[in-house]
């Protein structure tokens, strides 16, 4: 994964969040949860990195904020 650049966490409350899952479905199902608790990126880009197993993923999230609704 690329680094992580400063603004990201330039104040307190602001995560980033790599997440590694089994596959894309998995990964997309956490991403779509945290987007419900906190103001995030979204359900971002799922990749699979050569040699490892798993899919990987980044979650840009400000914790201080709340999230949207989920489904109805």
């Amino acid at each position: 994964m690329d680094s992580i650049d400063e603004v990201h966490v330039s104040e307190p409350g602001l995560v980033v969040l790599d997440i590694a899952a089994r596959d894309e479905e998995t990964a997309a199902a956490v991403m779509s949860r945290l987007d419900e608790l906190w103001a995030t990126s979204g359900v971002g880009p799922v990749r699979r990195v050569a040699g490892e197993p798993g899919v990987r993923a980044r979650l840009y999230a400000d914790i201080r904020r709340p999230g949207s609704p989920g489904p109805v």
